[in-house]
């Protein structure tokens, strides 16, 4: 016992590696004359479009994971993935083994992922840094063990500052005209495929000159100082002991099913057992305090990995895209500190100003406007430039929410509103602005204590006029169209909101991977996609009102307290307690709500 905990604080103390060569690369510089590239030119031609970029909402788990499935296969020239959180499960098993196959034809890929989550099975990603063609970087790396997440939490003790700070950003981008943005990380419980529950989530999939946009953003962070090669980090043989004690874990396996296209690497996740496991326990370790699901050091069950090889690219050529403005949002590197650099409270932390990439999506014919697309570009250039006076991505939008004349829907599934969150929701409504927020119930929270956060302003901002949905968790997937959670592939499973979507009159859609709480607005880097279109916010209005009405709590504040009225056809009787809980985590996170800051949940 004495020498496990000594273990345990040598690691700790351990210190990121000194002198790291980071050779600098860049995006694509002309990503014309390729597949992909042919695909969007035709489908602009053919649609007559008034805008070179277009857009695809990505809210169903099958069409997310396929659009990516379909990069994949039709990159030629490059790859960049960039993701909070990219789990060794079958989804990514999948996806990886596919980028490894693009890799050996000669596809450039790069990896960039935050580190928090490498740790137990999760660390087997790492192997694809030790592929041809493959670089992988993480960013903002914690000290320590990657064998269990008990080590990788101490290491977090040890640094508590800046462990608080990740990179949230999520993209994957295929050959700079392509690429997915948006909440979903990579692994099964994104894409309707985990067994006890699923994220309700959304994505777009980007096509045009926004994209090269997006490839800024992520070069800027791939040739930061903060982004450590896999390498320096863990050697091939570090890297062999892992995959051999999972494998050991996990008992006996079997041979992948691929398509006889991306070669067995033994770099990857090793497959999954033939049987699902019985003994009742599927996690990897204590679960990370931001709730990020843990694939089953077991690995996947059959059933899992034969729902993603079942899976089929989509029809990139005949995908409906809207053709609209855009402009996009990003944190600098910079907001998080580098190793060395000492970082100010949380609290009283000013980052970096927010980067913003716009104007490069012109009209198309020839660069000339139309009478009507000039007004709506123009529109969304001033939009931009209001939200870009904020220091962050969330501060921005904050700032856009005061161009707000008649509603705002909200998607947040953590939702703790500092004072200016609450002060901007106060000037919307005594402008005569509807608010109206949906967030997680307590339920369908994959990290309760940060419903705590927002239980603490639920009463206030009922008071000024804001309208609060909860999600209802307890169900096989919304019933409407919008993110439904799938379980298609496990059976009935609980939802969990990971969505992340703003609708501003009725004409500004913005889909990122930030929440409207103080640790996206202070710690976190993240970045968000301004869309200016009637047609694609009227979508997702649609969706999010069917979602609200359906599948979500409606909350009121009554002389007797709250009550949660319960979602329109449930047959549910309204509650008087945070619906679907017990009384012994209802009493645990009242206790926990005073010792417990906004800023750190």
């Amino acid at each position: 016992m004495v020498a496990f905990f000594l273990t345990l604080f040598i690691s700790g103390c351990s210190s990121l590696p000194a002198e790291v060569h980071r050779p600098v690369s860049q995006a694509l510089a002309r990503p014309g004359n390729t597949v992909l590239s042919n695909i969007v030119d035709e489908q602009r031609r053919h649609s007559s479009a008034r805008h070179d970029s277009g857009f695809l909402l990505l809210s169903r788990p099958q069409e997310a994971y396929s659009s990516r499935l379909a990069l994949v296969e039709n990159a030629q020239k490059t790859l960049d993935l960039q993701y909070y959180a990219i789990h060794a499960d079958a989804s990514s098993e999948r996806l990886l083994r596919g980028v490894v196959a693009a890799a050996r034809r000669g596809v450039r890929v790069r990896v960039l992922l935050d580190d928090f989550h490498s740790t137990g099975r999760n660390a087997l990603v790492m192997g694809m840094a030790f592929q041809p063609n493959v670089e992988m970087r993480m960013f903002n790396p914690v000290a320590g063990p990657r064998g269990s997440m008990l080590g990788r939490l101490w290491g977090s003790v040890t640094d508590f500052s800046r462990v608080q700070q990740r990179m949230h950003n999520k993209l994957f981008i295929a050959d700079n005209v392509m690429g997915v943005a948006g909440g979903r990380n990579l692994g099964d419980a994104y894409f309707g495929n985990a067994e006890s529950g699923n994220f309700v989530d959304v994505d777009v999939l980007a096509v045009g000159p926004i994209v090269q946009d997006l490839s800024r953003s992520f070069d800027s962070y791939w040739n930061n100082e903060r982004a450590y090669p896999v390498q320096s980090l863990i050697t091939q043989q570090e890297l062999a002991r892992l995959r051999e004690q999972t494998t050991k874990a996990a008992g006996a396996t079997q041979p992948h099913q691929g398509d006889g296209n991306d070669n067995d690497s033994d770099d990857l996740p090793p497959p999954a057992r033939a049987t699902p496991d019985t003994s009742g326990s599927r996690g990897d370790g204590p679960k990370p305090p931001d709730g990020e699901p843990r694939p089953s050091h077991d690995g996947p069950t059959q059933t899992q990995r034969n729902w993603a090889w079942n899976q089929r690219p989509m029809d990139l050529s005949t995908a409906a895209f809207v053709w609209a403005p855009a402009v996009m949002l990003a944190d600098r590197p910079a907001k998080i500190p580098a190793e060395g650099e000492s970082a100010a409270p949380a609290a009283d932390m000013k980052p970096g100003a927010a980067v913003q990439v716009s104007a490069t999506d012109s009209p198309s014919a020839g660069g000339k406007a139309t009478t009507a697309a000039a007004p709506r570009a123009q529109a969304l250039q001033a939009s931009a430039e209001h939200a870009a006076q904020g220091d962050t991505v969330v501060d921005g939008l904050l700032q856009l929410l005061a161009q707000a004349r008649q509603d705002l829907l909200i998607i947040s599934p953590y939702f703790v509103p500092g004072d200016d969150m609450k002060k901007a929701f106060a000037e919307a409504r005594a402008r005569g602005v509807r608010v109206r927020v949906l967030t997680n119930s307590l339920a369908s929270n994959d990290a309760p204590v940060a419903h705590v956060g927002y239980a603490r302003h639920r009463e206030e901002l009922l008071a000024m006029g804001v309208e609060l949905y909860e999600l209802r968790s307890e169900q096989s997937g919304l019933k409407s169209t919008f993110g439904s959670s799938g379980a298609t592939a496990t059976g009935e499973s609980r939802s969990m909101l990971h969505s992340k979507v703003l609708v501003l009159d009725g004409r500004l859609l913005v889909v990122g991977s930030m929440n409207l709480d103080l640790r996206s607005q202070l710690q976190n880097t993240e970045i968000a996609l301004l869309i200016q279109s009637r047609a694609l916010s009227r979508m997702a209005s649609e969706q999010i009102e069917t979602a609200m009405r359906e599948g979500a709590w409606r909350l009121e504040k009554t002389d007797k307290g709250l009550v949660w009225r319960a979602p329109q056809g449930s047959g549910l009787p309204d509650a008087t307690t945070d619906p679907d809980t017990g009384l012994g985590l209802r009493l645990l996170l009242k206790l926990l709500g005073p010792l417990a800051p906004d800023h750190l949940l």
